[in-house]
């Protein structure tokens, strides 16, 4: 078990995913033998999952990923199949009462390599059009219930903060929410696109994995890739006006209204700054603030 997977299954699942942990080496003896697969490299983990790198009886390579339940992965697989391999990894095989999948295997080289960072996004803003294209099945997440969640929390959430600054700008964030949670939207959304989580691949150049499908409004896919390879908008210069190249980018490729997409952009910091508070994690960082200005202005 590689030490980093178990510490961040005990630090987000405590004594559970302790539990987790210790089981994996059986769960994966099950599902190699079950689908008859052989292992042919090194175990590779994210977060929260574990890839083992595996041949199946056919000979075709492939990943099995193993993975605790989460209430944001629900409906994972129902979402690559309804991709299926359209601009995110196929779907092999899969066991829906432990989460365990059967995806074709990528290449271990993500956007992070790609030099440009417009490039990248837009890479991600195509794939997003791609994968926002289908409307949310019933079962996974909905966004108009997460973002009643948030409004009803965020009163009491903002109580907790002791900078007036920061207080006015997360009540600033959930007024702007309030605007559009009645139209939350209903395409079938990846919910963490980020540059980590686009693979290159032998069938296309880059497919996109690891979703938490979320029906919505695709504004709301926007911040990962706003705020992931921070350091390049900062070495512009600009950050304002680097932060808006990125979004400006990602709108026009999507057709997305910009006051919308604004909207729930500000709504994804919301969110970010409800986990920070319930989390006890300081609010509002400053790169989450540069994004919020440079859209609002």
């Amino acid at each position: 078990m590689p030490p980093e997977l178990v510490e961040t299954q005990v630090k987000y699942h405590g004594d559970e995913g302790r539990v987790w942990c210790a089981g994996l080496p059986a769960l994966a003896a099950a599902f190699l033998d079950r689908w008859d697969l052989r292992l042919d490299g090194e175990p590779r983990h994210g977060v929260v999952a574990l890839v083992l790198p595996v041949t199946r009886s056919d000979g075709t390579p492939a990943v099995l990923k193993l993975q605790q339940i989460d209430p944001e992965h629900i409906g994972e697989s129902t979402a690559l199949a309804i991709w299926a391999g359209r601009g995110a990894v196929r779907l092999l095989d899969d066991d829906p009462d432990t989460g365990t999948m059967l995806l074709e295997r990528l290449h271990y080289r993500c956007l992070d390599d790609v030099a440009d960072d417009l490039a990248a996004t837009q890479v991600i803003a195509e794939l997003l059009a791609r994968l926002t294209a289908h409307p949310g099945p019933p079962g996974i997440n909905r966004l108009g219930d997460i973002a009643g969640r948030m409004l009803a929390d965020a009163p009491a959430a903002v109580e907790q903060l002791t900078d007036p600054d920061k207080r006015r700008i997360v009540e600033r964030w959930a007024a702007v929410v309030a605007e559009v949670a009645a139209e939350p939207g209903d395409r079938l959304l990846h919910w963490d696109l980020h540059f980590q989580n686009v693979l290159a691949s032998d069938r296309e150049p880059w497919l996109a994995i690891d979703p938490k499908p979320l029906s919505g409004d695709p504004g709301f896919e926007l911040l990962p890739a706003l705020h992931n390879r921070w350091d390049d908008i900062v070495a512009t210069g600009d950050v304002p006006r680097a932060v808006r190249r990125r979004f400006d980018l990602m709108t026009e490729v999507l057709g997305l209204d910009r006051r919308r997409a604004v909207a729930w952009t500000l709504g994804r910091l919301l969110q970010d700054a409800l986990w920070d508070i319930e989390d006890g994690r300081p609010a509002v960082p400053d790169d989450h603030r540069a994004i919020s200005e440079a859209l609002q202005t």
